[in-house]
């Protein structure tokens, strides 16, 4: 157990790792492409290297020097491999992988934790059955292990039925150029989590793509080709700087991410606004530095787009001045956790004032009557819950992290950098 020691301010530049998000979406890119590509500045985490390991099985290469990975693809020619993929908790890789391993010729296992078998999937299965695939769900849950009779993927037209997570739509675009017919690609409803569509689209044309996307990104027409081997710069995480913003934030201080561009393929910078919303002070040039306040007041915001960065306003939120509502973020109860449960009754332990609704989370600010005070914090095997309370410790003596390894899968050393604040 980590105990976090409070601090009076914090004054630092700090450089986060390559974002995960953009790091799997160039891992898949490169592993379809026929050749050599370098990824610049990825992420080495539990995440990624679960992806790594399951693109190797299948007859790709990946190479992981310090900085830098060599990535050996085999231009859409999948092995298939001796044993089941298991991908852990690995909801991204999971997604991506599905329509991935489609493109090969056999039988395909993916696999992952309990807490994998509970994520939802059907709404992809859907899309690819409508694509030609048979793929069904092994327990008939609609939900992980799955089985996959490979044979390539036919295309054409298909249906992507309302879902609760954007990474089903970027799987199938992953893959879009690969399919035997031109794919084209409906969604019905809302897409959630708009940002890291846009970023897949990015990081498919940084590829060589070739496709047309409607305004509402309802409609996709993927042209047929290949993927181009290059050599590609992954972004600064804009999830991982969230915690060093929030650092800055409540303790009135100031931090500068070096490497979070502005402007971002990652929608999660969206935060840093909400911040100055709040009263923080924000600015651009090499990289992002925010300046907190002398006092924080709440805000009314909507984190459709951003969802994996309402945990850390919600901490925020418990120090500012007035009622902080999060709205639009129902999603999050599908990812490693239902993380707007999880971040009601760790805060509530607190002493913070929180309620929540099916979509949001409602946090009553400070008061000074009743400050907040110290908790063991469960983590939920959660690496966001757990960052996002190692914050909250910097200005609220006695709170202990449980189970701190788990921030393994997205920022290993976490704990480290986290410690240069001091």
């Amino acid at each position: 157990m980590l105990e976090i020691k409070p601090l009076s301010r914090v004054d630092t530049d700090i450089i986060v790792p390559g974002s995960k998000s953009i790091t799997q979406r160039a891992l898949i890119a490169a592993a379809l492409a026929d050749g050599q590509s370098t990824l610049v500045g990825p992420l080495a985490s539990e995440d990624t290297a679960y992806t790594s390991k399951a693109l190797q099985s299948m007859g790709m290469k990946v190479e992981q020097g310090e900085d830098e990975w060599q990535v050996n693809g085999i231009g859409g020619r999948i092995l298939s491999p001796d044993k089941e993929i298991f991908l852990g908790n690995n909801g991204t890789a999971t997604r991506f992988l599905t329509s991935f391993v489609a493109l090969g010729h056999g039988l395909f296992t993916i696999a992952g934790e309990k807490r994998m078998e509970e994520r939802p999937i059907e709404p992809l299965m859907s899309a690819l059955h409508g694509w030609g695939v048979d793929i069904r769900s092994i327990k008939n849950s609609g939900c992980p292990p799955l089985e996959i009779k490979a044979d390539g993927i036919q295309g054409g037209v298909t249906t992507l039925p309302e879902g609760k997570s954007s990474q089903y739509l970027s799987s199938l675009l992953l893959v879009g150029p690969y399919t035997k017919e031109r794919a084209l690609l409906h969604v019905e409803g809302e897409v959630p989590s708009k940002p890291y569509v846009t970023m897949t689209l990015a990081v498919m044309r940084a590829f060589g793509a070739e496709l047309k996307a409607s305004d509402e990104l309802n409609t996709f027409d993927i042209s047929p080709g290949r993927y181009k081997p290059c050599r590609y710069q992954v972004e600064g995480d804009a999830s991982s700087a969230s915690y060093f913003f929030a650092a800055a934030a409540i303790t009135g201080g100031r931090v500068t991410v070096k490497n979070v561009p502005s402007p971002s393929l990652q929608g999660d910078t969206a935060l840093v606004g909400m911040f100055e919303q709040m009263g923080c002070t924000v600015e651009y040039g090499d990289g992002i530095t925010l300046h907190g306040p002398k006092e924080l007041r709440g805000v009314e915001v909507d984190m459709g787009d951003c969802p994996d960065v309402a945990p850390t306003l919600a901490i925020v939120a418990a120090h500012a001045k007035g009622r902080t509502v999060i709205k639009n973020i129902a999603h999050l109860r599908i990812k490693e956790c239902d993380r707007i449960n999880a971040v009601l009754t760790e805060l509530n332990k607190m002493g913070a004032v929180v309620t929540e609704r099916e979509d949001a989370l409602i946090i009553e600010g400070y008061n000074p009557d009743k400050p907040l005070h110290g908790a063991e914090i469960d983590t939920y095997e959660d690496h966001r819950i757990a960052m996002c309370f190692g914050v909250a410790g910097l200005v609220t003596p006695g709170v202990k992290i449980k189970n701190r390894t788990c921030v393994g899968k997205s920022f290993p050393d976490f704990w480290e950098r986290f410690g240069w604040l001091y």
